[in-house]
């Protein structure tokens, strides 16, 4: 079977909203109510019912929607050796809204000492593979790994287990290579890294989130840049990793703001991937201007429909928008996604299962008259 790489030119971010069946299944597990085994059927059974969904809707790119996680990043990381985490007492400050969502901090060596669970993930996904569909794995990038232990509420932890962050960049380099080798013997050949980090760094208070100054934030620039390059340049010749870049996604808030212009000749420009799917729903996300960055024959998918509220956009403001955007790099490079994750953490955005569909379909009925 040939596999489609992607971008498509109607393409999705990857997380989806849970059903109430889901929802209420992780609540009795958590509440001691029902078993591991018990979970794992619900969750397959929602995830199968979910990629008849994602077929019906034309995707080419088929995801579990991270029905089986509680947050889009941290569940990945709980699964390495030296990681340990506990329920959050104030929650991360996004915009109106504390993100509740555990605490995370190193308790040693980072490592992957087993098969990671994300790999029998994958697997189950990757069954439902036929001539049109695509198995897609999304998990943070090496940069939000790195970003989690490097912020100043996470300082002493960090500072307990390594002399110092160029050594536990090295770890995080050899833990991702070890799980990316696991998940492409397992046959994954489109990996999606997910990374806030540059988000955080455009933000008007990025000195305070990071507790360094402009030259520390041009430093860390930097080290974010040069971790995701060292995992992209090691990975497999066969293994297509793209990024989606955003500004948080909990509940319908979000947890920074800023235009892409201050990271633009660095993760546009220097940043190994194949593709970007990039937030641009609305004023936070500053003008197209910056994709004039974007070097050699990369691709940009555009996140002009929003995922945070239910109302749907005007199909015409969306393709002249897509006109604008290729202004600055050619429009065959160019593809259509909604700006996020339907449902980055469980709780989900505030809107409804059907009118997360009708936001895809919405995608699909633009990216047709756009390209054909």
């Amino acid at each position: 079977m040939t596999v489609n790489y992607g971008p498509n030119r109607y393409d999705v971010v990857g997380s989806f909203l849970r059903p109430a069946k889901l929802k209420q299944a992780r609540e009795d597990f958590n509440a001691g109510a029902i078993d591991a085994a018990a979970l794992k059927a619900i969750e397959d059974e929602c995830i199968t019912d979910l990629i008849a969904k994602e077929k019906k809707a034309g995707l080419r790119f088929i995801t579990d929607g991270e029905f089986r996680r509680a947050t889009w990043h941290l569940d990945f990381m709980w699964a390495f050796e030296g990681i340990g985490h506990s329920a959050t007492e104030d929650g991360l400050p996004f915009h109106d809204e504390a993100a509740k969502i555990d605490d995370t901090y190193l308790t040693g060596k980072v490592s992957l000492a087993s098969e990671h669970p994300f790999v029998e993930h994958f697997r189950f996904v990757q069954s439902f593979e036929d001539e049109n569909t695509t198995a897609k794995l999304t998990i943070p990038a090496p940069a939000q790994f790195i970003e989690q232990f490097i912020m100043p509420m996470n300082r002493k932890a960090t500072d307990a287990a390594y002399e110092s962050d160029a050594l536990l960049e090295d770890d995080i380099v050899a833990a991702y290579l070890a799980f990316i080798e696991q998940v492409h013997v397992a046959g994954c050949r489109n990996l999606q890294f997910d990374d806030c980090s540059w988000g955080c760094l455009v933000d008007p208070k990025a000195e305070l989130f990071f507790g360094t100054d402009q030259a520390g934030l041009a430093r860390i620039k930097e080290t974010l840049l040069r971790v995701n390059n060292r995992v992209l340049d090691a990975a497999p010749a066969d293994l297509r990793i793209n990024t989606h870049v955003c500004r948080g996604n909990f509940h319908s808030t979000y947890a920074s703001s800023g235009a892409y212009d201050d990271v633009a000749q660095t993760l546009l420009a220097r940043e190994n991937v194949n593709a970007y799917y990039l937030e641009f729903d609305d004023a936070r996300s500053g003008g197209f201007e910056p994709l004039a960055a974007v070097s050699g024959d990369k691709k940009v998918v555009l996140g002009l429909i929003t995922t945070k509220h239910a109302l749907l956009e005007d199909k015409e403001s969306v393709i002249a928008r897509i006109h604008k955007a290729a202004e600055y790099l050619p429009l065959e490079r160019l593809c259509l996604s909604p700006q996020c994750g339907f449902a980055s953490c469980e709780i989900g955005n505030k809107l409804t299962e059907a009118q997360q569909w009708a936001k895809l379909a919405l995608v699909k009925e633009i990216a047709g008259e756009v390209w054909g």
